[in-house]
Parts: structure tokens; C-alpha cells; sequence
């Protein structure tokens, strides 16, 4: 029996064979908050009978059916990456490092067809029963990561989904050890892609991807279900950079337009031979939209600025995690 609370809730995730199909949990996570929940349409009859002075029950029909939400979470050093290739696309099999337990994921940013997953909820009662709810068919429509001084690294994943049925069993939760990453462990580089440097100053940093899609996939022979929504737009990628205004690197960088590769990573204990613990976002080419400085009091002056990721013409953006899983 678990605890009546929030305490006692679960999240598991595995990837889909087919859209919208069932499959365990084969991950659990560690979720901050979330609010995936079923969305449904109704109709209610607007007939007029003689004397009928409320609408009839029975009259009133379900024509739609869908899933929405966000999951929050720490990104740990484990058990990341089904989210992350839900995010960027690419099927990733984690290559050993050296000849230890060190493992590589390089998500290269990529189509997301075929990629969905089935998102298990379990919700305590008060008595501390989990009641279980089971999302199929969901894709993530964006992620967002962000780190500021003194806190960890979250994660905002946005999912749309298929459907959602409560009748097969909820899994049993495991967690492996995880650890999250955090302030002291974040470095930011910019520079000419491969030879990036460290970047000095930075105090908080976000970045999201946001994958379009097409989720208004509904159709006659359906049962009021929606096909696998497709891409209808291209990727955008954005975030921001706050800073103290220790030099004009970004400055120069709005004032010109110009483009510089910046590398966003994590580094956090040694896992076996050279390899460390590692969340890294690569963007080959990004451009400063706004935020040159102003001075607003006798305070450090503290520029935030927005930025958009785009094609390099040569590199696509990647996101690598380094950890102990042997699978996603």
C-alpha cells in the first residue's frame, strides 16, 4: 500500500512499436510535476421536445478524444534517454566508452516520426490504493532546459497524446541511483565550432526545442481517435544567456549579427577512465536576436540575452548524455 499523498505517486515511460499501441514501462523517472490528462469533446444535443426543460442525458455524445500535458523533472545523470530521442528523433543505441561502464548517447537532432511513447501514471488515493492511468501515443512537441545559479538542471517536456486507458495493471517502480546535475557542474563555450571556449560571466541558461506538429489528425473511421501527428514546420530552437557584463563577446555578437557555435554541458563525476558523468547541448550556429546592455541602477550591469539556434549548413544540434546505462 502506498502513501495517500503525492509521495506515493509513479511515472514510468517506454517507447512505442506502433503509434497509439501499449507498451510497459521499461523506465522510471523522477518527475517534479506533471499534468498529462485526458481531453475530450462532447456534444450536447440542442433538440427541442415539448415540456423538456434540461438537456437529455442521453443525448449528449463523445466526438473526440486526446491527451495533453507537461512532465517536469531534474535531469539526472541516468535514465534520460528516452525523453531526449522522443525530443530530437534519432535512434540512438548507447556505444561504450573504453572498455568500462562509461556509455555514450549522441541524439542528433532528426525526423520524430515513428517516435512515441507510453507514459504510465500512477495517482494514490487517499486510502494510499494507486489508481493507474495509461497515456498511448504520446510525442513530445517540445523540451525546454534551463540552470541558474545554485540550482539544478530542469527539464520541461510538453507531450501530446493519443488516448488513455486505466485497465492494464500498473508496473511495478524501480529507480536506479541517479544524481542530477547542477550549477557547479555547468560550463558554457562559444567560439568557432570544435574549438569552443569557455564563456565567462553566465549566470542562468535556458534552451528549447520545439518540434511542430501537425496533432489535428482526426478522422472518419477513427473512433474519434487522432492518427500520429506529423511535422508540419521546422524546428526551433531559442533560449537565453543571463550574464554579468564581465566582457562583449555577446554584445559584439548582437551588434553584428553575427553567428558563434556555443556548447552548453554538464560534467559531473568520473565514471571510469577519462569519462565523466556529461549532459551536453550542442548548437553549431546561433544568433543573438536582443538583449545589449542597460544600465538600470548602481548595479551590476546584468545583459540577458535571447538567441535562436539555426543550420549551420554542415553540423545539426545534438544533445549527448555520458552516464551508466547500457540502454535507453
Amino acid at each position: 500500500m502506498a502513501i495517500g499523498s503525492g509521495l506515493g505517486a509513479q511515472m514510468g515511460i517506454a517507447p512505442e512499436t506502433t503509434y497509439g499501441t501499449y507498451v510497459a514501462p521499461t523506465r522510471f523517472i523522477e518527475f517534479t510535476k506533471e499534468s498529462l490528462a485526458l481531453k475530450k469533446t462532447t456534444q450536447q444535443s440542442s433538440g427541442i421536445a415539448a415540456g423538456r426543460l434540461l438537456p437529455l442525458s442521453s443525448r449528449r455524445v463523445l466526438t473526440r478524444k486526446e491527451v495533453a500535458g507537461s512532465i517536469d523533472l531534474e535531469i539526472a545523470n541516468k535514465g534520460m534517454g528516452l525523453l531526449v530521442q522522443a525530443l530530437m528523433g534519432t535512434t540512438v543505441t548507447p556505444v561504450q566508452q573504453g572498455a568500462g561502464p562509461a556509455y555514450l548517447q549522441t541524439h542528433t537532432l532528426a525526423s520524430v516520426a515513428g517516435k512515441s511513447l507510453t507514459v504510465q501514471k500512477g495517482v494514490p488515493l487517499t486510502t494510499g490504493t494507486v489508481t493507474k492511468k495509461n497515456f498511448l501515443g504520446c510525442k513530445v512537441t517540445s523540451g525546454e532546459f534551463s540552470c541558474e545559479v545554485g540550482q539544478m538542471l530542469t527539464g520541461s517536456f510538453e507531450i501530446d497524446g493519443r488516448d488513455v486507458e486505466e485497465t492494464t495493471a500498473l508496473a511495478a517502480a524501480s529507480y536506479s541511483n541517479m544524481s542530477p546535475f547542477h550549477f557547479g557542474q555547468m560550463a558554457l563555450k562559444t567560439g568557432a565550432f570544435g574549438s569552443e571556449a569557455a564563456l565567462d560571466g553566465i549566470r542562468k541558461v535556458s534552451c528549447k526545442v520545439e518540434r511542430p506538429q501537425d496533432i489535428e489528425r482526426f478522422y472518419a473511421n477513427g473512433a474519434a481517435l487522432k492518427k500520429e501527428p506529423i511535422e508540419n514546420d521546422q524546428v526551433k530552437i531559442s533560449g537565453s544567456l543571463d550574464s554579468d557584463y564581465v566582457a562583449t563577446t555577446l554584445d559584439d555578437l548582437h551588434t553584428t549579427d553575427g553567428t558563434t557555435s556555443m556548447v552548453w554541458e554538464f560534467v559531473g563525476p568520473l565514471i571510469a577512465a577519462t569519462f565523466y558523468e556529461t549532459f551536453r547541448v550542442t548548437l553549431p550556429a546561433i544568433r543573438i536576436d536582443e538583449g545589449p546592455p542597460v544600465v538600470d541602477g548602481f548595479g551590476v550591469v546584468k545583459p540577458s540575452f535571447n538567441y535562436v539556434g539555426l543550420y549551420d549548413g554542415t553540423n545539426m544540434p545534438k544533445i549527448e548524455l555520458i552516464s551508466t546505462d547500457t540502454t535507453l
